[in-house]
């Protein structure tokens, strides 16, 4: 079950955001912004800029899902992780509700500047983002309880965020942006894969059947093996990166893999969690680097 006690005054809020997925958020906006500066030219405010609209969506995420899990009862307490903070108590629906939209409303202003800056259709590109927020634990057939949610991580923090990263600099797609894209997608989406894993015991009894439900322990572990190791072939083998820089996070693949294939349920799989925002966050400074110093 859940432990620990509420925390004081606006610390029940950092706790909400779950300040350790933020990396997720983090790690594509970098990689993206190095993509652009290999191309090209980097406008500083539009890189502060599309930095807050990601790490914006990410909290508004964080909420909306303690916000609507919370509603439905979804998380029971037998849930194993951090608490959430409308199951414990500690803050109404409602407002948690109201947070969700506040960051959202961060994100449209820091989306819309660079809409102004660019092109219009990011207007198009942010409201599916806000769609996407909303419909993953909410509405009246949350896509996350029919097995989607993975897609949507991969497309919304892999493809838009990385690519998008670049594309408010270029005003241009770019292949390197693309591969990139890649790797911060698949690690985005192993996050998703080890948070759901950890809670299949629960997930299953109350209806929330997840890709991770769908497929079973075994399947989901096969999943985010893969996931990882085809992460870091992508990012070692595109020449772009300068395989020898981009192939120093490799080894942080260790503390992922390692517990995952040995067979790690519950508290276990906190760690792994962990370690899989360590890698993504490491693989993008290291893809970063590659791009800005490789040949």
């Amino acid at each position: 079950m859940t432990t620990g006690g509420r925390p004081a005054g606006w610390r029940v809020w950092v706790e909400a955001a779950r300040p350790r997925t933020l990396p997720a958020a983090l790690a594509p906006v970098l990689v993206g912004t190095a993509a652009a500066a290999r191309a090209g030219e980097v406008v500083p405010w539009r890189a502060v800029a599309a930095l807050v609209v990601a790490l914006a969506l990410q909290v508004a995420v964080n909420f909306a899902n303690d916000a609507f899990d919370g509603e439905r009862g979804v998380d029971t307490a037998e849930r194993v992780g951090p608490p959430r903070a409308v199951a414990a108590g500690w803050v109404t629906p409602r407002a948690m509700k109201a947070a969700t939209g506040a960051a959202l409303a961060v994100a449209a202003v820091a989306g819309l500047a660079l809409a102004a800056a660019t092109t219009w259709w990011l207007v198009a590109i942010g409201a599916a983002a806000v769609l996407a927020t909303l419909g993953y634990s909410g509405g009246p057939k949350p896509y996350a309880s029919v097995g989607l949610g993975e897609v949507f991580v991969f497309v919304f923090f892999g493809l838009v965020a990385t690519v998008g990263s670049a594309f408010v600099h270029l005003e241009a797609i770019t292949a390197a942006a693309v591969v990139a894209a890649v790797p911060m997608g698949l690690l985005a989406v192993a996050i998703l894969v080890a948070n759901n894993l950890r809670d299949l015991p629960t997930d299953a009894p109350v209806g929330k059947r997840t890709l991770a439900v769908r497929l079973g322990d075994a399947g989901t572990r096969r999943l985010l093996v893969a996931l990882v190791l085809l992460a870091l072939v992508v990012a070692v083998a595109y020449p772009a990166f300068w395989p020898p820089l981009a192939a120093l996070a490799v080894p942080l693949g260790l503390p992922v893999l390692r517990p995952i294939r040995a067979g790690a349920t519950g508290w276990a799989l906190i760690p792994v969690l962990a370690a899989t925002g360590r890698l993504q966050l490491a693989l993008a400074v290291a893809v970063a680097a590659a791009l800005l110093l490789g040949p």
